[in-house]
Protein backbone atom coordinates (compact mmCIF):
# COMPACT_ATOMS: atom_id res chain seq x y z
CA UNK A 1 0.00 0.00 0.00
CA UNK A 2 1.49 3.30 -0.92
CA UNK A 3 2.65 5.59 1.92
CA UNK A 4 -0.32 8.09 0.08
CA UNK A 5 -2.71 5.32 1.06
CA UNK A 6 -1.37 5.17 4.23
CA UNK A 7 -1.80 8.48 5.96
CA UNK A 8 -5.22 8.30 4.33
CA UNK A 9 -5.71 5.96 7.21
CA UNK A 10 -6.89 7.10 11.05
CA UNK A 11 -5.08 6.11 13.94
CA UNK A 12 -5.42 6.73 17.35
CA UNK A 13 -4.84 10.24 17.85
CA UNK A 14 -6.87 10.92 15.18
CA UNK A 15 -10.08 9.00 16.03
CA UNK A 16 -9.85 10.80 19.33
CA UNK A 17 -9.34 13.97 18.16
CA UNK A 18 -12.71 13.48 15.48
CA UNK A 19 -14.47 12.31 18.31
CA UNK A 20 -14.30 15.41 20.51
CA UNK A 21 -14.80 17.78 17.64
CA UNK A 22 -17.94 16.31 17.22
CA UNK A 23 -18.50 15.67 20.63
CA UNK A 24 -19.08 11.96 20.53
CA UNK A 25 -18.03 9.05 23.03
CA UNK A 26 -18.75 5.54 22.29
CA UNK A 27 -21.96 4.08 23.73
CA UNK A 28 -23.18 0.85 24.70
CA UNK A 29 -26.13 1.64 23.96
CA UNK A 30 -25.58 1.19 20.25
CA UNK A 31 -22.52 -1.42 20.93
CA UNK A 32 -19.91 1.47 19.68
CA UNK A 33 -16.46 -0.33 19.63
CA UNK A 34 -14.41 1.75 17.06
CA UNK A 35 -11.04 0.45 15.50
CA UNK A 36 -7.82 2.32 16.41
CA UNK A 37 -5.67 0.24 14.82
CA UNK A 38 -4.69 0.70 10.94
CA UNK A 39 -3.19 -2.21 10.08
CA UNK A 40 -6.02 -4.46 11.59
CA UNK A 41 -8.89 -2.54 9.09
CA UNK A 42 -6.26 -3.20 6.15
CA UNK A 43 -6.27 -6.92 6.97
CA UNK A 44 -9.51 -6.78 7.59
CA UNK A 45 -10.02 -5.60 3.83
CA UNK A 46 -7.78 -7.89 2.70
CA UNK A 47 -9.02 -10.81 3.78
CA UNK A 48 -12.52 -10.25 2.71
CA UNK A 49 -10.77 -9.76 -0.92
CA UNK A 50 -12.90 -7.06 -1.95
CA UNK A 51 -11.96 -6.04 -5.37
CA UNK A 52 -12.22 -3.29 -7.94
CA UNK A 53 -15.33 -3.56 -8.93
CA UNK A 54 -17.22 -4.96 -5.96
CA UNK A 55 -19.86 -2.55 -4.38
CA UNK A 56 -19.14 -3.08 -0.16
CA UNK A 57 -22.05 -2.35 2.00
CA UNK A 58 -20.94 -1.25 5.37
CA UNK A 59 -22.87 -1.35 8.59
CA UNK A 60 -21.69 0.98 11.72
CA UNK A 61 -18.97 2.63 9.54
CA UNK A 62 -18.24 5.22 12.83
CA UNK A 63 -15.99 7.60 12.32
CA UNK A 64 -15.04 6.07 9.20
CA UNK A 65 -11.50 3.67 10.02
CA UNK A 66 -12.80 0.72 8.26
CA UNK A 67 -14.60 2.68 5.16
CA UNK A 68 -11.28 4.84 3.99
CA UNK A 69 -9.58 1.26 4.02
CA UNK A 70 -12.35 -0.25 1.89
CA UNK A 71 -12.44 2.94 -0.46
CA UNK A 72 -8.69 1.73 -1.36
CA UNK A 73 -10.07 -1.15 -3.16
CA UNK A 74 -13.24 -1.00 -4.01
CA UNK A 75 -15.43 0.59 -6.93
CA UNK A 76 -17.34 2.17 -3.95
CA UNK A 77 -18.83 2.05 -0.41
CA UNK A 78 -22.23 1.88 0.89
CA UNK A 79 -22.40 2.70 4.51
CA UNK A 80 -25.63 2.38 6.57
CA UNK A 81 -24.69 4.53 10.29
CA UNK A 82 -28.34 4.28 12.53
CA UNK A 83 -26.03 7.18 14.54
CA UNK A 84 -27.44 10.65 13.27
CA UNK A 85 -24.25 12.61 13.67
CA UNK A 86 -21.54 9.85 12.50
CA UNK A 87 -23.44 9.67 9.53
CA UNK A 88 -23.54 13.48 8.99
CA UNK A 89 -19.83 13.55 9.84
CA UNK A 90 -18.49 10.47 7.24
CA UNK A 91 -18.24 12.14 4.27
CA UNK A 92 -16.48 15.12 5.64
CA UNK A 93 -14.00 12.95 6.76
CA UNK A 94 -13.76 11.20 3.64
CA UNK A 95 -13.17 14.28 1.86
CA UNK A 96 -10.55 15.26 4.34
CA UNK A 97 -8.63 12.50 3.68
CA UNK A 98 -9.27 11.01 -0.04
CA UNK A 99 -11.00 13.46 -1.50
CA UNK A 100 -10.85 11.51 -4.79
CA UNK A 101 -12.97 8.87 -3.40
CA UNK A 102 -15.87 11.13 -2.22
CA UNK A 103 -17.91 10.29 -5.53
CA UNK A 104 -17.50 6.82 -4.32
CA UNK A 105 -19.22 7.01 -1.07
CA UNK A 106 -23.01 6.91 -0.36
CA UNK A 107 -24.05 7.22 3.55
CA UNK A 108 -27.25 6.07 4.62
CA UNK A 109 -28.82 6.77 7.96
CA UNK A 110 -30.88 3.95 9.03
CA UNK A 111 -31.29 1.49 11.26
CA UNK A 112 -29.63 -1.76 9.70
CA UNK A 113 -32.02 -4.32 11.26
CA UNK A 114 -34.59 -2.48 9.31
CA UNK A 115 -32.85 -2.15 5.96
CA UNK A 116 -35.00 -3.75 3.07
CA UNK A 117 -33.46 -1.57 0.24
CA UNK A 118 -30.85 0.62 -0.89
CA UNK A 119 -30.46 2.62 -4.13
CA UNK A 120 -28.47 1.32 -6.89
CA UNK A 121 -25.77 0.29 -7.26
CA UNK A 122 -26.48 -2.92 -5.06
CA UNK A 123 -23.71 -4.35 -3.02
CA UNK A 124 -21.39 -6.99 -4.02
CA UNK A 125 -20.30 -7.55 -0.86
CA UNK A 126 -20.99 -6.92 3.28
CA UNK A 127 -17.85 -5.99 5.29
CA UNK A 128 -18.24 -4.34 8.95
CA UNK A 129 -17.29 -4.16 12.50
CA UNK A 130 -20.45 -5.34 13.73
CA UNK A 131 -22.11 -4.42 17.25
CA UNK A 132 -22.02 -6.96 19.54
CA UNK A 133 -25.72 -6.74 20.55
CA UNK A 134 -26.58 -6.74 16.92
CA UNK A 135 -24.59 -9.13 15.07
CA UNK A 136 -26.46 -12.12 14.20
CA UNK A 137 -29.89 -10.53 13.17
CA UNK A 138 -27.72 -8.02 11.49
CA UNK A 139 -25.99 -10.47 9.26
CA UNK A 140 -29.14 -12.40 8.78
CA UNK A 141 -31.12 -8.91 7.88
CA UNK A 142 -28.39 -8.18 5.12
CA UNK A 143 -28.53 -11.80 3.95
CA UNK A 144 -32.13 -12.04 3.87
CA UNK A 145 -32.45 -8.32 1.67
CA UNK A 146 -30.03 -8.40 -0.35
CA UNK A 147 -29.62 -11.35 -2.53
CA UNK A 148 -26.92 -9.00 -4.49
CA UNK A 149 -24.61 -9.56 -1.24
CA UNK A 150 -22.40 -12.81 -2.88
CA UNK A 151 -19.73 -12.96 0.36
CA UNK A 152 -18.44 -10.97 3.09
CA UNK A 153 -16.46 -10.76 5.94
CA UNK A 154 -18.05 -9.18 9.65
CA UNK A 155 -15.71 -8.57 12.59
CA UNK A 156 -17.81 -9.58 15.69
CA UNK A 157 -17.67 -11.17 19.16
CA UNK A 158 -15.26 -14.29 19.57
CA UNK A 159 -17.77 -16.27 21.09
CA UNK A 160 -20.60 -15.09 18.07
CA UNK A 161 -17.66 -15.62 15.69
CA UNK A 162 -17.66 -19.43 16.69
CA UNK A 163 -21.75 -19.58 17.00
CA UNK A 164 -22.03 -18.77 13.54
CA UNK A 165 -19.08 -20.88 11.96
CA UNK A 166 -20.32 -23.96 14.09
CA UNK A 167 -20.49 -27.09 12.34
CA UNK A 168 -23.68 -29.66 13.59
CA UNK A 169 -22.30 -31.38 16.74
CA UNK A 170 -19.98 -28.93 17.97
CA UNK A 171 -20.54 -27.25 21.52
CA UNK A 172 -21.34 -23.75 19.79
CA UNK A 173 -23.59 -25.03 17.25
CA UNK A 174 -27.22 -23.58 17.52
CA UNK A 175 -29.62 -21.24 16.12
CA UNK A 176 -27.34 -18.42 14.50
CA UNK A 177 -25.51 -21.53 12.73
CA UNK A 178 -28.36 -23.00 11.25
CA UNK A 179 -29.43 -20.03 10.35
CA UNK A 180 -26.42 -18.64 8.80
CA UNK A 181 -26.26 -21.76 6.88
CA UNK A 182 -29.50 -21.05 5.50
CA UNK A 183 -27.78 -18.37 3.23
CA UNK A 184 -24.13 -19.07 3.02
CA UNK A 185 -20.98 -21.57 3.41
CA UNK A 186 -19.74 -19.53 6.89
CA UNK A 187 -16.41 -20.12 8.76
CA UNK A 188 -13.81 -18.33 10.99
CA UNK A 189 -11.45 -16.14 9.19
CA UNK A 190 -9.03 -14.99 12.66
CA UNK A 191 -9.10 -13.32 15.75
CA UNK A 192 -8.73 -9.65 16.67
CA UNK A 193 -7.37 -8.73 19.89
CA UNK A 194 -9.00 -6.39 22.16
CA UNK A 195 -6.58 -3.40 22.16
CA UNK A 196 -7.23 -2.26 18.81
CA UNK A 197 -10.63 -0.99 20.20
CA UNK A 198 -11.54 2.12 21.62
CA UNK A 199 -13.34 1.54 24.00
CA UNK A 200 -11.26 -1.57 24.82
CA UNK A 201 -14.15 -4.36 24.78
CA UNK A 202 -13.94 -7.13 27.98
CA UNK A 203 -13.53 -9.71 24.95
CA UNK A 204 -11.73 -10.48 22.13
CA UNK A 205 -13.33 -10.39 18.54
CA UNK A 206 -13.26 -12.69 16.00
CA UNK A 207 -13.62 -12.77 11.97
CA UNK A 208 -16.21 -14.71 10.03
CA UNK A 209 -16.13 -15.12 6.31
CA UNK A 210 -19.24 -15.74 4.39
CA UNK A 211 -19.54 -17.56 0.73
CA UNK A 212 -23.23 -17.12 -0.74
CA UNK A 213 -24.45 -20.37 -1.99
CA UNK A 214 -28.51 -21.70 -2.60
CA UNK A 215 -30.94 -22.37 0.09
CA UNK A 216 -31.95 -25.98 0.75
CA UNK A 217 -34.80 -26.67 -1.04
CA UNK A 218 -38.05 -26.34 0.61
CA UNK A 219 -41.62 -26.75 0.00
CA UNK A 220 -42.61 -24.95 3.13
CA UNK A 221 -40.22 -21.91 2.97
CA UNK A 222 -37.61 -20.31 5.17
CA UNK A 223 -39.97 -19.08 7.54
CA UNK A 224 -41.53 -22.76 8.03
CA UNK A 225 -37.62 -23.75 8.41
CA UNK A 226 -36.95 -21.55 10.61
CA UNK A 227 -39.62 -22.22 12.95
CA UNK A 228 -38.43 -26.15 13.35
CA UNK A 229 -35.24 -24.55 14.23
CA UNK A 230 -36.48 -22.00 16.83
CA UNK A 231 -38.29 -24.48 18.42
CA UNK A 232 -35.40 -27.58 17.93
CA UNK A 233 -32.87 -25.46 20.20
CA UNK A 234 -35.68 -23.75 22.57
CA UNK A 235 -35.72 -27.01 24.51
CA UNK A 236 -31.91 -28.02 23.87
CA UNK A 237 -31.74 -30.97 26.25
CA UNK A 238 -35.24 -32.46 24.56
CA UNK A 239 -35.24 -34.92 21.57
CA UNK A 240 -36.94 -33.28 18.74
CA UNK A 241 -39.75 -35.55 19.06
CA UNK A 242 -40.56 -33.60 22.24
CA UNK A 243 -39.21 -30.28 21.18
CA UNK A 244 -41.38 -30.19 17.86
CA UNK A 245 -44.31 -31.11 19.90
CA UNK A 246 -46.00 -27.77 20.48
CA UNK A 247 -44.98 -26.86 16.92
CA UNK A 248 -46.52 -30.03 15.44
CA UNK A 249 -49.80 -30.24 17.34
CA UNK A 250 -48.59 -33.40 19.34
CA UNK A 251 -45.66 -35.70 19.86
CA UNK A 252 -46.58 -38.24 17.76
CA UNK A 253 -46.84 -35.33 14.81
CA UNK A 254 -44.09 -34.97 15.31
CA UNK A 255 -42.39 -38.29 15.38
CA UNK A 256 -44.30 -38.92 11.96
CA UNK A 257 -43.07 -36.02 10.38
CA UNK A 258 -39.12 -36.53 11.95
CA UNK A 259 -39.35 -40.21 10.70
CA UNK A 260 -40.90 -39.02 7.70
CA UNK A 261 -37.90 -36.65 6.61
CA UNK A 262 -35.24 -39.37 7.52
CA UNK A 263 -34.52 -38.06 10.96
CA UNK A 264 -34.40 -40.16 14.40
CA UNK A 265 -37.11 -38.63 16.96
CA UNK A 266 -34.53 -39.16 19.19
CA UNK A 267 -32.02 -37.06 17.92
CA UNK A 268 -31.66 -33.18 19.01
CA UNK A 269 -31.53 -30.16 17.22
CA UNK A 270 -27.52 -29.60 17.57
CA UNK A 271 -26.73 -32.92 15.55
CA UNK A 272 -28.74 -31.57 12.66
CA UNK A 273 -28.18 -29.80 9.51
CA UNK A 274 -30.24 -27.05 7.95
CA UNK A 275 -30.86 -29.44 5.33
CA UNK A 276 -32.14 -31.68 8.30
CA UNK A 277 -34.38 -28.99 9.05
CA UNK A 278 -35.57 -27.97 5.48
CA UNK A 279 -37.05 -31.79 5.54
CA UNK A 280 -38.57 -31.62 8.96
CA UNK A 281 -40.29 -28.45 8.12
CA UNK A 282 -41.64 -30.39 4.82
CA UNK A 283 -42.50 -33.06 6.45
CA UNK A 284 -44.80 -31.09 9.38
CA UNK A 285 -46.13 -29.44 6.49
CA UNK A 286 -47.18 -32.13 4.83
CA UNK A 287 -48.76 -33.89 8.10
CA UNK A 288 -50.74 -30.06 8.45
CA UNK A 289 -52.28 -30.78 4.85
CA UNK A 290 -52.73 -34.41 5.65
Amino acid sequence: MSATTSRGLLGPADLRRLARALGVSPTKALGQNFVLDANTVRRVVRTAEVGPEDVVLEVGPGLGSLTLALLDEAAAVVAVEIDPVLAAALPATVAGRRPDAVGRLAVHTADALRLESLPDPQPSVLVANLPYNVAVPVLLTVLDAFDSVRHGLVMVQAEVAERLAAAPGEAAYGVPSVKAAWWARVRRAGSVPRAVFWPVPNVDSGLVAFERREPPASRAGRAAVFACVDAAFGQRRKTLRAALAGLAGSADTAERALRAAGVDPHARGEQLGVQAFAAIADALAAEAAA
